[in-house]
């Protein structure tokens, strides 16, 4: 009961967060798992919210985090998403991953990915971890840091 009570609260703050930007939105909360709350935004101009390769929207989500937490004093964090951009760009690379994974295990040729951030990288090595086939590991220095996928 409590967590529904706080997520309809984090709902109703997060509403008022974008009337005060005038971005006109529709926010969905949905339960806390892990200390972790989803919250989709669905809005007629998306890209301005999520900004080049999604910087805008991870930065828009740490600041409601921070302000979300000081508010309700509260340990949580959110999971903010837009228009299913995270949601999209998981299952983007998480095919890449595999493609790729595929033409080195036939091939027996490391292939390197372009730059990415912390989080894909983390995705790709994740989505890759179980096959036997192929190793993945991450070279350079942020932010031209990116992964090669080589035989095993």
């Amino acid at each position: 009961m409590f967590e529904r009570k706080l997520s309809q609260k984090v709902k109703k703050a997060v509403e008022e967060f974008f009337k005060k930007t005038t971005f006109e939105v529709k926010v969905s909360v949905e339960e806390m798992s892990d200390s972790s709350m989803p919250v989709s935004i669905q809005t007629e101009e998306p890209q301005t919210l999520i900004g080049d390769n999604g910087r805008t929207l991870f930065e828009i989500q740490s600041l409601l985090n921070k302000f979300l937490r000081k508010k309700f004093k509260e340990e949580f964090y959110i999971d903010l998403d837009i228009n299913d951009y995270k949601k999209k760009k998981l299952d983007y690379l998480k095919d890449i991953a595999r493609s790729y994974a595929d033409d080195v295990a036939f091939s027996k040729q490391e292939k390197e990915l372009k730059p990415m951030s912390a989080y894909e990288r983390r995705i790709i090595h994740m989505e890759l971890q179980e096959r036997s086939d192929v190793k993945t590991e991450s070279i350079g220095t942020d932010p031209y840091r990116k992964i090669i996928i080589k035989p095993a």
